[in-house]
């Protein structure tokens, strides 16, 4: 089981997403940005380190939301899930395809990684009384 942490950016009712590099496993899938657990490492460690590397961010981690077990053919993951907003940074795609920023009604337009999905949702869910 890999355990992964991952950012759910938020800024102006927007949120930022990650589209996976080709030459990544989930080619060309949507994702929130984040990564894998070192050993010794907090979640929160974890993302602020993943963070930083992937798109360039000083992130704010807020909520936890609901982690998420899901197993793809060839490997299993927990993705725990944080809502974050930035410190510091400017957003930088160092490892993604590409990184945009969209508005939550947008979400379900990308095509996510599977892993992903029960997150988008209950983002959307538990967002849809503050609007």
């Amino acid at each position: 089981m890999i355990h992964v942490a991952c950012a759910l950016i938020e800024k102006d009712q927007q949120l930022l997403i990650c589209q996976r590099s080709a030459e990544m496993k989930l080619p060309l899938k949507w994702e929130f940005p984040g990564g894998k657990l070192e050993e010794g490492e907090t979640l929160e460690e974890c993302l602020v380190r993943e963070v930083l590397e992937e798109i360039d961010l000083n992130i704010q981690i807020g909520e936890q939301l609901t982690k998420v077990e899901y197993h793809y053919p060839d490997f299993s993951l927990t993705l725990y899930p944080f809502v974050c907003s930035i410190k510091s940074g400017d957003v930088k795609a160092n490892e993604h395809a590409q990184v945009l920023w969209v508005d939550r009604t947008e979400l379900f337009r990308f095509d996510w990684a599977n892993a992903d999905l029960p997150i988008v949702e209950e983002y959307i869910r538990t967002r849809r009384e503050e609007v």
